[in-house]
């Protein structure tokens, strides 16, 4: 299987892509896609990479996301593969609104068990698909960020845009 490879600018640094037929296999933000394949399950890694200048829908839903439209990187499909509940959980991702995150608690209870807090954490850690499966909204009881693969400061700032976007949406 053959891939493609984008790495764009994006305010919080190079965000890399690697996709396969319109489809997310991984993404996150670094410019070194080794960063990135390591995600990606064996049974989907693929054979080779094309690096291209564009992914039609997908790279234009990180330029929404960032012109202060977040909702076009959730119609973007991905491909991950796990056990059920975490393929559930990362379902249960894309529908946490942007601007209102979730703490690791109430995501394990959206993700049909309350108990299964630390594989709803591990859900998102496992996430290959950052931005397209929004794992950086969720955080700790306390409203601390918790952790982030991609750091805190880009945590941070993914939160502060969709706060203060959802903030502007809200007002009369």
């Amino acid at each position: 299987m053959k891939a493609q490879l984008l790495t764009m600018s994006t305010p919080d640094g190079p965000f890399t892509i690697i996709a396969c037929d319109g489809t997310v296999l991984s993404s996150g933000w670094t410019a070194i896609p080794g960063e990135l394949t390591g995600q990606i399950h064996a049974d989907l890694l693929p054979g080779e990479f094309e690096t291209v200048a564009g992914l039609g829908a997908i790279s234009e839903a990180v330029e929404a996301f960032y012109s202060g439209n977040p909702e076009p990187a959730m119609a973007v499909p991905v491909l991950q593969k796990s056990g059920p509940f975490r393929n559930h959980a990362w379902d249960v991702l894309r529908t946490v609104a942007p601007g209102h995150p979730v703490t690791y608690t109430e995501y394990a209870e959206l993700s049909g068990n309350p108990k299964a807090v630390r594989a709803a954490a591990s859900a998102c850690a496992f996430n290959a698909a950052a931005l397209f499966v929004p794992c950086h909204r969720v955080v700790r009881t306390d409203g601390t960020l918790g952790g982030f693969r991609w750091g805190l400061a880009v945590k941070g700032s993914l939160l502060d845009r969709e706060r203060e976007l959802a903030l502007a949406t809200a007002r009369p």
